[in-house]
């Protein structure tokens, strides 16, 4: 969640209400954060964020789902597993690692969890340069670079891939 509301569930919300979609949420971390930087993440506990989505899945259920920022492998683990016992159409991976600001969101273990456990699962993978160089190791430096890069990725999880610059 950005309290800014520039990014996060915020955005992707009012994002969906503009393609006249409706959106639902999970809250994972809560952060304190505007345009200069962020300040403070404050992770949502486990039991909390199995409750939103079990919350959401046996009720209203849904289409497709949207991920965003997911903190810690713990998170990363919990998420999956609960997107495997309900089905839940597409899988949508924007594996947000860093604030805009240069802030890190991320703890360094949860990256390798995420390539293990979520982006196998994904229909398309949505990750900007830095991520994708984080991903896979390879620096980027022009579009060339870029197409090289997302080629790899989508042979690496046999899916879609948006790679934003």
């Amino acid at each position: 969640s950005d309290s800014g509301g520039g990014a996060g569930i915020q955005a992707d919300l009012k994002t969906f209400s503009a393609c006249g979609c409706y959106g639902t949420s999970v809250i994972t971390a809560i952060t304190a954060q505007n345009t200069l930087g962020v300040s403070a993440i404050h992770p949502v506990p486990i039991g909390t964020i199995e409750a939103q989505i079990t919350a959401i899945l046996e009720d209203i259920g849904t289409d497709s789902v949207k991920i965003g920022m997911l903190h810690s492998s713990e998170v990363i683990e919990t998420v999956a597993a609960c997107l495997q016992k309900y089905p839940c159409g597409s899988i949508v991976v924007d594996p947000v690692m860093v604030a805009t600001s240069g802030d890190k969101l991320i703890e360094d273990d949860a990256i390798a969890t995420m390539k293990t456990v979520l982006l196998p699962m994904a229909t398309l993978i949505t990750p900007n340069i830095y991520e994708a160089e984080l991903l896979t190791g390879i620096a980027i430096g022009d579009r060339e670079d870029m197409a090289g890069v997302a080629s790899i990725l989508q042979q690496s999880y046999s899916t879609n891939i948006l790679l934003k610059g």
